[in-house]
């Protein structure tokens, strides 16, 4: 089989789906690999240099900045600010969206991006990841809060990068979703999964079963379903390996809104958009507290939470109809 990296991967969709493409994106998916790649070095020394531990920094979230998640951050902005390709950016860690203006000429993407999900588990050495969402503006559309903010069905492209045993890109520009390996010794992320799709159904469900007491009545008996119900419990605690394993063995995922995360804890920005995009993509389905399509929901701000199910067809549809 062809060693196929992942920028002559995307050349060949482009010439496939769009071929009058201006080269832009993958310009901009060019600066996203070069910053995964200078993360996940990072990531992988982190027992070895001081960048482990918070900073003693609290975020827009409200949640302890560790140092790995300040110098990602800092990362992919400097990587999007000066690609030449994206006008607007918004990260997990900044309270305010980014407006890019150089020098009188911008690009045509915005991005929305976690830079490090999953970075309470950095010094359990489990898998975390970097969750990218892609929209795209004409060069006559004002760049406000209200232009900005979209539905995710009009995302152009979606994906993560998970540093784990080994660092993968998983993304979607629409036509399917593709993963890639990093080879550390061509360095560079080639094909190792064509046209993932998730099984229609599976045996496990991920929830974080401690806040069982705190649900809404609904959500309880939906876990209920799967708990007595022969599944077995697989809880990472981290999205992106969470993610990850669902969509390559099916099964359910459930984080529901609780007492204390009335409207839900996950970040419809930066996570719940970006991996419903992928999982729609993979045949799946990614539903909120109600049971509505992630994707059709429209963004109030810039931080806006959601309750978020995801999984194989046949367990999510499983789930709702605990609603009624």
């Amino acid at each position: 089989m062809a060693e196929i990296s992942v920028i002559e991967h995307i050349h060949s969709m482009q010439l496939k789906w769009s071929p009058t493409a201006t080269g832009q994106f993958t310009s901009l998916l060019h600066d996203l690999i070069l910053s995964a790649k200078i993360i996940s070095r990072s990531v992988t020394k982190a027992g070895l240099v001081d960048i482990l531990g918070g900073t003693g920094n609290i975020n827009i979230q409200g949640e302890q900045v560790q140092k790995l998640d300040d110098f990602a951050n800092s990362v992919m902005i400097y990587r999007m600010k000066n690609c030449g390709v994206v006008c607007a950016l918004g990260s997990e860690e900044e309270e305010e969206l980014v407006i890019i203006d150089n020098a009188g000429e911008r690009g045509n993407y915005v991005i929305f991006f976690d830079p490090l999900d999953g970075s309470s588990n950095i010094e359990a050495n489990v898998s975390i990841g970097t969750i990218f969402s892609i929209y795209r503006v004409d060069d006559n559309t004002a760049l406000t809060k209200e232009n900005i903010l979209r539905k995710g069905s009009e995302q152009v492209a979606a994906g993560y990068f998970l540093y784990g045993p080994s660092t993968m890109l998983v993304y979607s520009t629409g036509h399917g979703v593709y993963g890639f390996t990093l080879d550390p010794s061509v360095g560079e992320f080639l094909l190792s999964h064509e046209n993932i799709k998730i099984p229609e159904t599976g045996k496990y469900y991920s929830v974080n079963a401690a806040n069982y007491d705190k649900w809404a009545k609904e959500d309880q008996r939906a876990v209920d379903m799967f708990t007595h119900g022969g599944y077995s419990l697989r809880y990472v605690g981290s999205l992106v390996a969470d993610f990850h394993r669902t969509l390559l063995y099916g099964g359910i995922y459930s984080y529901p809104a609780d007492m204390k995360n009335k409207n839900g804890k996950l970040r419809l920005l930066y996570e719940a958009n970006p991996l419903s995009f992928l999982m729609e993509q993979a045949g799946g389905l990614a539903v909120n507290g109600q049971g509505n399509r992630i994707l059709e929901t429209m963004p109030e701000h810039v931080h806006m939470r959601t309750p978020f199910i995801f999984g194989s067809v046949r367990e999510v549809e499983k789930y709702r109809s605990a609603f009624g």
